[in-house]
């Protein structure tokens, strides 16, 4: 790789950790194409973006982003895995990934800012995700509703069965 080469990595590099929500920094060490292929696939599907990186680019790309705060963890063989939208998507498909293999290791993330090591990004993985915050929060938005629809028609409901069973009382009488 030429210098112009590895200007213009730095240069998409440091972009994309400057809009980072979430970045994490693991050890992929030992893996085959296959499953690197599908772990790829996974992230990309959850609009996460998983790059190997040499470390001294990355160090140099992560100056005055907020991923600046683990340049450190940037030694051996490192994948930066970044989100720009949920915090959580990442930290649970990395760390059900790792479940099935000693050969990939999560060094440590930067979350909004904030760096936290290995055990808060499995800590992050149990956390729902952004998707299933927003249904919990539209559940309880729509609950009130649906309770309030159903103790109004209520009494409309009875004095139909109510006007209902006269009208059949009527009917056998005549």
């Amino acid at each position: 790789m030429n210098r112009t080469e590895k200007e213009e990595v730095i240069n998409e590099l440091h972009a994309k950790m400057a809009k980072a929500r979430v970045a994490i920094v693991a050890e992929p060490r030992g893996l085959d194409v296959e499953t690197v292929t599908a772990l790829r696939k996974k992230l990309r599907d959850a609009k996460l973006e998983y790059r190997v990186v040499k470390n001294t680019l990355a160090a140099r790309a992560a100056k005055g982003t907020p991923v600046e705060v683990v340049a450190d963890l940037f030694v051996g063989p490192t994948a930066i895995v970044m989100s720009y939208d949920d915090v959580v998507a990442p930290a649970k498909l990395l760390t059900e990934f790792m479940k099935d293999r000693e050969n990939f290791a999560i060094r440590g993330a930067v979350v909004e800012g904030a760096r936290i090591d290995a055990k808060g990004v499995t800590a992050l993985s149990k956390l729902p995700s952004l998707n299933e915050l927003r249904a919990q929060i539209l559940g309880m938005l729509t609950q009130p509703a649906t309770t309030l629809a159903r103790i109004i028609g209520t009494p409309a409901q009875q004095l139909a069965r109510v006007l209902g069973a006269r009208k059949d009382q009527l009917e056998k009488q005549s």
